[in-house]
């Protein structure tokens, strides 16, 4: 299968370098593809795509665009195991991690109708190729009619295997090889981002914007017949239904205000991903992971321990979750701030587990178009752990600065401490802490 993904990436690419004339490659493979979030420097601080562009459809269209990222890290960590064979921490030193690349290919089909397909080429979870998703964006139909144009004017329409709209955290995070968009390292210490297979219609209008998603609430498709456990009986295969709705203003040339309210919910599920779904990994490798023995399959710490830095509250069968975003740009001045509610718990658990989240973002922008920046970021979460009888905490605060060389390439650095308490002493996160800075290099176009 993944031979037949990359040989596939490959054919593609010949095939449009074969079939047309030299002079006509790059312009075609840069096409202007309507109503699509700019992976370059451009695309920061956009959230839904908008209903205003204005690209006329002359034909078939392809745009081809790449994300690489590569890191640098010293980091250091310490618990309360000292010694104690159960917890000792992997032992690391500074170094470069893996390099990291994402491909995007988005096809204009007809007037208002896009395809996107997305490749993870190279990630710390997986360094072969992986298909992320892809799917069909509707912003007009191919009916004709004054009721199908005047429904199409504010309604959007998407469909396939793709990136949930739950929260605006999304829009901000780090993408496997595609980190431009993300003023800082990591991501949330509990990281909701899901690829899921399914649709969303969206309507927005004067600011005003509302949404509703309907998905199988797994990363993978499942045609499975229903297991069964002694605690819950049948582990349904419900479908995960999630909403939002907000306002998205400027109210001056240079101040913005936005507000939205996520809802997620999944009632049976063999294997909900909403906190599990990311396929490229974490952004601090090896950080609070015990030693690692590699298994007869071969498989790296690397792969294995993908998710360090982070907490997963284990929602795999059921989750209900809330975000609240809120965010404000004045001048070079932003803000952005999440809270985050959500309870669930695996099928062999009777009751439900509950987990929040809190963090706030300030960030300046300065200097010619907004080309460097300096960021503080404070993210809390406190969660109830399966197999821990009181809830956890981990904190962590971190300072950024990056400086775009210019709109496709940007230079960023971070220096991060995060902390564990309320671990019990048997846990190797007990009295955890790790501290230090990255460095990345990262190109988006």
């Amino acid at each position: 299968m993944r031979s037949t993904i990359k040989s596939f990436a490959y054919l593609l690419m010949a095939t449009f370098a074969g079939l047309l004339p030299a002079g006509l490659i790059a312009q075609t493979l840069q096409g202007r593809i309507a109503n699509l979030r700019p992976y370059d420097q451009s695309g920061i601080n956009q959230f839904e795509t908008s209903k205003k562009d204005s690209i006329p459809f002359d034909g078939l269209r392809l745009r081809v665009g790449a994300g690489f990222t590569q890191e640098f890290q010293d980091l250091r960590e310490q618990n309360n195991g000292g010694e104690t064979p159960a917890n000792q921490l992997y032992k690391i030193t500074p170094g470069f991690n893996q390099a990291m690349a994402n491909l995007y290919t988005d096809f204009q089909l007809a007037d208002g109708i896009r395809l996107n397909l997305t490749l993870y080429l190279s990630t710390r979870h997986h360094n072969e190729t992986w298909v992320k998703g892809g799917y069909l964006q509707f912003d007009k139909l191919p009916f004709k009619g004054e009721f199908w144009d005047d429904l199409m004017k504010y309604t959007t329409i998407k469909i396939g295997q793709m990136e949930i709209n739950y929260g605006d955290q999304h829009f901000r995070r780090s993408d496997g090889g595609h980190a431009l968009y993300n003023p800082f390292i990591e991501n949330y210490i509990v990281d909701a981002f899901a690829t899921e297979i399914g649709g969303e219609v969206y309507v927005q209008k004067d600011g005003l914007f509302g949404m509703v998603g309907l998905t199988n609430g797994m990363l993978k498709a499942s045609i499975d017949s229903l297991t069964y456990d002694a605690q819950n009986q049948p582990v349904r295969k419900s479908p995960a239904i999630y909403l939002k709705g907000g306002i998205d203003r400027k109210l001056a040339d240079n101040i913005r205000l936005r507000f939205s309210a996520s809802y997620y919910h999944e009632a049976s599920s063999p294997s909900n991903d909403l906190y599990f779904g990311d396929r490229a990994g974490s952004n601090y490798w090896m950080v609070m992971e015990k030693p690692y023995t590699v298994p007869p399959s071969g498989e790296s710490a690397y792969e294995a321990d993908a998710f360090s830095g982070r907490l997963n509250p284990g929602f795999s069968d059921k989750v209900d979750a809330l975000m609240l975003n809120g965010f404000a740009k004045l001048g070079g001045l932003e803000f952005f701030g999440t809270f985050e509610h959500a309870q669930g718990r695996t099928s062999t658990e009777t009751s439900s587990r509950r987990m929040n989240q809190y963090a706030v973002d300030g960030i300046y922008r300065f200097g010619h178009k907004e080309n460097l920046f300096l960021g503080l970021r404070y993210n809390g979460v406190s969660a109830e752990l399966k197999g821990i009888a009181a809830p956890v905490t981990v904190n962590r605060l971190a300072a950024a600065g990056g400086w775009f060389l210019t709109k496709n390439i940007l230079l960023k650095g971070e220096y991060a401490t995060q902390s564990y308490l309320d671990f019990p002493a048997t846990d190797y996160r007990s009295g955890g802490k790790f501290y230090g800075y990255v460095i990345a290099a990262t190109i988006g176009f």
